[in-house]
Formats: C-alpha cells, sequence, structure tokens
C-alpha cells in the first residue's frame, strides 16, 4: 500500500527483456537505506518488489502481464521515474490509498498555464474515468492527484509546482503515456451498486445487507 507522495524522482539504469518480463534497474540513492530484498517499491505507480540490491541500485522483475497493463515496457536508460516506498503502520497518509496496481495507460493530451495555474489534461480509457468523480483522487504514474474537472475518457488535474518539481510530471512532454490507478474505494462502490437491479442499486438489495 502508498499514499501517492513520491519520495524520489529517480533515473532507470537499464531495462532488459528477459522471457516473460522485463527486468528494470534503477539506482534507489539514498532510498536504498533501510531497503531489503522483497521490499515493495512503486515505480511510476506500479508496485514492484526488488528482486536484487547491490549498494544503492535495485532491479525489478516486472512480469508480461504488468508490462501490458502500465507504461513501463516502454522506458529506456536515463529515463526518470517516481519513486515511493510502501507504507508503513503509522506513517502518515499525505496523499490518498494507492495499491500500485495500475489499472490502465492514459496519455498527457495538453498543459496550460494561467495566472500561476498548471492544469494537465490527461486522456484516458472511458472504464477508468467511470470510475471516478470531480474532486476525487487519482493516481498518474504513482503520484496522488486531485481530479479538477472530468469528462467521459479525458480528465483534468491542477499541479502545483512543488509536485512539478519532485516527480516526472514536468519532464514529460504532450503525448506521452502515464500510468493510471483509480481510487479503490470509487471501484469498491461501483462494484457494489452492480450487484443490485440491472438499473442499479435497488430498495431489496439494501433490505437485503441491513439498510
Amino acid at each position: 500500500m502508498f499514499t501517492g507522495i513520491i519520495e524520489k524522482k529517480a533515473q532507470v539504469k537499464a531495462l532488459r527483456p528477459q522471457p516473460g518480463g522485463a527486468r528494470i534497474v534503477i539506482d534507489l540513492e539514498e532510498l536504498a537505506e533501510g531497503t531489503k530484498l522483497g521490499d515493495s517499491i512503486s515505480v511510476n505507480g506500479a508496485c514492484l518488489t526488488v528482486d536484487d540490491l547491490s549498494g544503492s541500485v535495485a532491479s525489478f522483475d516486472a512480469v508480461a502481464v504488468t508490462l501490458r497493463r502500465t507504461a513501463l515496457g516502454r522506458l529506456a536508460p536515463g529515463d526518470p521515474v517516481n519513486l515511493e516506498r510502501a507504507l508503513r503502520v503509522g506513517d502518515r497518509l499525505g496523499g490518498h490509498f494507492v495499491q500500485g496496481h495500475v489499472d490502465g495507460v492514459g496519455s498527457i493530451v495538453r498543459r496550460t498555464k494561467s495566472a500561476g495555474e498548471y492544469l494537465l489534461h490527461v486522456a484516458a480509457p472511458r472504464e477508468l474515468t467511470d470510475q471516478m468523480i470531480e474532486k476525487g483522487s487519482v493516481a498518474i504514474d504513482g503520484i496522488s492527484l486531485t481530479i479538477a474537472s472530468l469528462a467521459d475518457g479525458s480528465l483534468m488535474l491542477a499541479i502545483i509546482p512543488h509536485t512539478l518539481e519532485k516527480t516526472t510530471l514536468g519532464d514529460k512532454p504532450d503525448g506521452s503515456p502515464v500510468n493510471i490507478e483509480a481510487d479503490v474505494l470509487g471501484k469498491y462502490i461501483r462494484k457494489l451498486l452492480g450487484r443490485g437491479s440491472p438499473g442499479g442499486l435497488s430498495e431489496e438489495f439494501l433490505r437485503e445487507h441491513g439498510f
């Protein structure tokens, strides 16, 4: 479990295809302190397991399904990535609950700046935007962000200068792919509503579950 508060922007050292997936090598730098084999680290929003650690350089194995569901397979040496170590019990939750289970890939459409406001427009699959609400939370490349406005197949996010500086969002040109994870609360609610009548939540369903 993560919070979407990025700890470090690091660089990919290597991405090596291998049977059934790829091996991603990243220099964790100061985040390597206290990190051990088997630890979970969010890399651009995808939860990966440290498979090898040599000094501060960590290797992660990304299986085929991870490469299909995320944009990790498009990384190249030198590309920046967002890193966050797993949440510890008792840590402050500065963002929102992020599982590190990427739902799909969107793309940056454009960015606009006006009167000190920086707006990021992202295209996303409709099945993902259907799970979102305005002013709700979403993880973009592992970053906890608030949705400023929402439409079928697109969302707009207001980005503060600190986020631009400390994450990869300030580096990405228009057209860049981004990993998207919808708020887990929205997923459960959508699933729950879908179990009612064909028209949605029913009185019978509520009575059956004690409401």
